[in-house]
Protein backbone atom coordinates (compact mmCIF):
# COMPACT_ATOMS: atom_id res chain seq x y z
CA UNK A 1 0.00 0.00 0.00
CA UNK A 2 1.57 3.30 -1.10
CA UNK A 3 1.77 6.42 1.04
CA UNK A 4 -0.81 8.29 -1.02
CA UNK A 5 -3.39 5.56 -0.45
CA UNK A 6 -2.68 5.54 3.29
CA UNK A 7 -3.11 9.32 3.49
CA UNK A 8 -6.33 9.21 1.46
CA UNK A 9 -7.77 6.50 3.71
CA UNK A 10 -6.87 8.52 6.82
CA UNK A 11 -8.58 11.60 5.38
CA UNK A 12 -11.65 9.53 4.49
CA UNK A 13 -11.82 8.41 8.13
CA UNK A 14 -11.21 11.81 9.66
CA UNK A 15 -13.73 13.85 7.66
CA UNK A 16 -16.79 11.71 8.59
CA UNK A 17 -15.61 11.52 12.20
CA UNK A 18 -15.14 15.29 12.47
CA UNK A 19 -18.66 15.81 11.08
CA UNK A 20 -20.09 13.19 13.41
CA UNK A 21 -18.37 14.55 16.51
CA UNK A 22 -19.49 18.06 15.62
CA UNK A 23 -23.12 16.92 15.51
CA UNK A 24 -22.59 14.95 18.74
CA UNK A 25 -21.34 17.99 20.66
CA UNK A 26 -23.95 20.26 19.09
CA UNK A 27 -26.63 17.84 20.31
CA UNK A 28 -25.27 18.12 23.86
CA UNK A 29 -25.27 21.92 23.65
CA UNK A 30 -28.72 22.07 22.08
CA UNK A 31 -30.32 19.74 24.62
CA UNK A 32 -28.79 21.67 27.53
CA UNK A 33 -30.03 24.91 25.99
CA UNK A 34 -33.55 23.49 25.60
CA UNK A 35 -33.45 22.50 29.29
CA UNK A 36 -32.55 26.07 30.24
CA UNK A 37 -28.74 25.99 30.47
CA UNK A 38 -27.12 28.50 28.11
CA UNK A 39 -23.53 27.84 29.28
CA UNK A 40 -22.46 26.11 26.07
CA UNK A 41 -24.31 28.65 23.92
CA UNK A 42 -22.56 31.56 25.65
CA UNK A 43 -19.18 29.91 24.94
CA UNK A 44 -19.87 29.48 21.23
CA UNK A 45 -20.52 25.74 21.40
CA UNK A 46 -24.13 25.81 20.16
CA UNK A 47 -22.86 25.58 16.60
CA UNK A 48 -22.21 23.10 13.80
CA UNK A 49 -18.82 24.71 13.10
CA UNK A 50 -16.29 21.86 13.58
CA UNK A 51 -13.57 24.27 14.71
CA UNK A 52 -15.53 24.95 17.90
CA UNK A 53 -15.44 21.29 18.92
CA UNK A 54 -12.20 19.68 17.63
CA UNK A 55 -9.89 17.95 20.12
CA UNK A 56 -6.45 17.30 18.56
CA UNK A 57 -6.08 13.83 20.11
CA UNK A 58 -9.60 12.46 20.02
CA UNK A 59 -10.78 14.10 16.80
CA UNK A 60 -7.66 13.99 14.63
CA UNK A 61 -4.79 11.82 15.87
CA UNK A 62 -6.63 8.64 16.91
CA UNK A 63 -8.73 8.46 13.72
CA UNK A 64 -5.57 9.01 11.65
CA UNK A 65 -4.06 5.99 13.44
CA UNK A 66 -7.06 3.85 12.52
CA UNK A 67 -9.07 3.98 15.75
CA UNK A 68 -12.74 3.93 14.59
CA UNK A 69 -14.02 6.19 17.36
CA UNK A 70 -12.93 9.33 19.16
CA UNK A 71 -14.12 12.42 20.99
CA UNK A 72 -14.27 16.18 20.71
CA UNK A 73 -13.88 18.91 23.33
CA UNK A 74 -16.61 18.28 25.90
CA UNK A 75 -19.47 20.75 25.93
CA UNK A 76 -19.81 22.54 29.31
CA UNK A 77 -23.10 21.88 31.08
CA UNK A 78 -24.20 23.56 34.30
CA UNK A 79 -27.16 21.64 35.78
CA UNK A 80 -27.80 24.45 38.26
CA UNK A 81 -28.98 26.53 35.29
CA UNK A 82 -31.64 24.05 34.16
CA UNK A 83 -35.06 25.62 34.28
CA UNK A 84 -37.29 25.10 37.30
CA UNK A 85 -38.93 21.70 37.30
CA UNK A 86 -36.01 19.91 35.63
CA UNK A 87 -34.34 17.47 37.99
CA UNK A 88 -30.57 18.04 37.73
CA UNK A 89 -29.56 14.39 37.43
CA UNK A 90 -32.34 13.72 34.91
CA UNK A 91 -31.34 16.80 32.94
CA UNK A 92 -27.72 15.70 32.86
CA UNK A 93 -28.78 12.24 31.66
CA UNK A 94 -30.95 13.68 28.88
CA UNK A 95 -28.18 16.05 27.82
CA UNK A 96 -25.70 13.19 27.76
CA UNK A 97 -28.01 10.87 25.79
CA UNK A 98 -28.52 13.50 23.11
CA UNK A 99 -24.98 12.92 21.80
CA UNK A 100 -25.13 9.15 21.15
CA UNK A 101 -28.71 9.44 19.87
CA UNK A 102 -27.60 12.06 17.33
CA UNK A 103 -24.93 9.63 16.13
CA UNK A 104 -27.43 6.81 15.73
CA UNK A 105 -29.65 9.17 13.74
CA UNK A 106 -26.72 10.14 11.49
CA UNK A 107 -25.89 6.46 10.95
CA UNK A 108 -29.48 5.73 9.91
CA UNK A 109 -29.62 8.77 7.59
CA UNK A 110 -26.29 7.76 6.00
CA UNK A 111 -27.53 4.20 5.47
CA UNK A 112 -30.78 5.47 3.93
CA UNK A 113 -28.84 7.86 1.69
CA UNK A 114 -26.52 5.07 0.53
CA UNK A 115 -29.36 2.67 -0.22
CA UNK A 116 -31.48 5.26 -2.06
CA UNK A 117 -28.48 6.44 -4.10
CA UNK A 118 -27.65 2.86 -5.07
CA UNK A 119 -31.25 2.36 -6.20
CA UNK A 120 -32.08 5.61 -7.97
CA UNK A 121 -28.67 6.99 -8.98
CA UNK A 122 -26.23 4.04 -9.12
CA UNK A 123 -24.10 5.93 -11.64
CA UNK A 124 -23.12 8.37 -8.86
CA UNK A 125 -21.63 5.53 -6.83
CA UNK A 126 -19.98 3.95 -9.87
CA UNK A 127 -18.36 7.22 -10.98
CA UNK A 128 -17.55 8.46 -7.46
CA UNK A 129 -16.18 5.55 -5.38
CA UNK A 130 -15.22 8.02 -2.67
CA UNK A 131 -18.93 8.66 -2.05
CA UNK A 132 -19.48 4.99 -1.21
CA UNK A 133 -16.49 5.01 1.16
CA UNK A 134 -17.68 8.25 2.78
CA UNK A 135 -21.22 6.99 3.44
CA UNK A 136 -19.98 3.67 4.83
CA UNK A 137 -17.54 5.47 7.11
CA UNK A 138 -20.43 7.70 8.22
CA UNK A 139 -22.38 4.59 9.20
CA UNK A 140 -19.47 2.84 10.92
CA UNK A 141 -18.11 5.98 12.58
CA UNK A 142 -21.45 7.05 14.02
CA UNK A 143 -22.32 3.56 15.24
CA UNK A 144 -18.89 3.30 16.89
CA UNK A 145 -19.27 6.73 18.49
CA UNK A 146 -22.69 5.90 19.88
CA UNK A 147 -21.52 2.61 21.39
CA UNK A 148 -18.23 4.03 22.69
CA UNK A 149 -19.89 7.01 24.36
CA UNK A 150 -22.51 4.83 26.05
CA UNK A 151 -19.84 2.92 27.98
CA UNK A 152 -20.44 3.58 31.72
CA UNK A 153 -17.03 5.17 32.24
CA UNK A 154 -16.74 8.82 33.35
CA UNK A 155 -16.74 11.21 31.59
CA UNK A 156 -18.44 9.28 28.76
CA UNK A 157 -22.16 9.81 28.28
CA UNK A 158 -23.06 6.38 29.61
CA UNK A 159 -21.78 7.38 33.04
CA UNK A 160 -24.54 10.00 33.29
CA UNK A 161 -27.14 7.28 32.87
CA UNK A 162 -25.45 5.27 35.64
CA UNK A 163 -25.38 8.32 37.92
CA UNK A 164 -29.08 8.99 37.32
CA UNK A 165 -30.15 5.54 38.54
CA UNK A 166 -27.35 4.72 40.99
CA UNK A 167 -28.65 4.04 44.53
CA UNK A 168 -27.40 6.47 47.14
CA UNK A 169 -25.66 3.70 49.11
CA UNK A 170 -23.40 3.03 46.11
CA UNK A 171 -22.32 6.65 45.57
CA UNK A 172 -19.13 6.21 47.57
CA UNK A 173 -17.98 3.26 45.49
CA UNK A 174 -18.86 5.15 42.31
CA UNK A 175 -16.75 8.13 43.38
CA UNK A 176 -13.81 5.76 43.85
CA UNK A 177 -14.26 4.51 40.29
CA UNK A 178 -14.46 8.09 39.00
CA UNK A 179 -10.99 8.77 40.40
CA UNK A 180 -9.55 6.12 38.08
CA UNK A 181 -11.68 7.07 35.06
CA UNK A 182 -8.79 8.58 33.03
CA UNK A 183 -6.89 5.28 33.26
CA UNK A 184 -10.01 3.26 32.47
CA UNK A 185 -10.65 5.43 29.43
CA UNK A 186 -7.09 5.01 28.17
CA UNK A 187 -7.37 1.24 28.66
CA UNK A 188 -10.59 1.14 26.63
CA UNK A 189 -9.11 3.26 23.82
CA UNK A 190 -6.01 1.12 23.41
CA UNK A 191 -7.07 -2.33 24.60
CA UNK A 192 -10.85 -2.42 24.65
CA UNK A 193 -11.87 -2.66 21.01
CA UNK A 194 -13.39 -6.05 21.73
CA UNK A 195 -15.64 -4.41 24.32
CA UNK A 196 -17.49 -2.45 21.68
CA UNK A 197 -16.99 -4.65 18.62
CA UNK A 198 -20.02 -6.87 19.27
CA UNK A 199 -22.66 -4.10 19.57
CA UNK A 200 -20.99 -2.18 16.72
CA UNK A 201 -21.11 -5.25 14.50
CA UNK A 202 -24.78 -5.84 15.41
CA UNK A 203 -25.78 -2.26 14.50
CA UNK A 204 -23.59 -2.29 11.38
CA UNK A 205 -25.27 -5.48 10.17
CA UNK A 206 -28.71 -3.94 10.71
CA UNK A 207 -27.86 -0.77 8.79
CA UNK A 208 -26.06 -2.69 6.04
CA UNK A 209 -29.21 -4.75 5.64
CA UNK A 210 -31.18 -1.49 5.43
CA UNK A 211 -29.18 -0.03 2.53
CA UNK A 212 -29.00 -3.37 0.71
CA UNK A 213 -32.77 -3.74 1.04
CA UNK A 214 -33.37 -0.23 -0.28
CA UNK A 215 -30.98 -0.70 -3.20
CA UNK A 216 -32.57 -3.90 -4.49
Amino acid sequence: MDLGHVVLEAVMRIIPLVLSLTVHEFAHAWSAWKLGDDTAASQGRLTLDPMAHIDPLGTLLLPALGVPFGWARPVPVNPARFRRGVNMSTGMMLTALAGPLSNLLLAIVSSLSFGLTLRFAPHLIASNPGLSIFLQFMVLGNVSLAVFNMLPIPPLDGSRVVERFLPYRMRGAWEQIVQFSPFLLIAVVFFGRGLISTPVRYLWDMLEGLWIGLSS
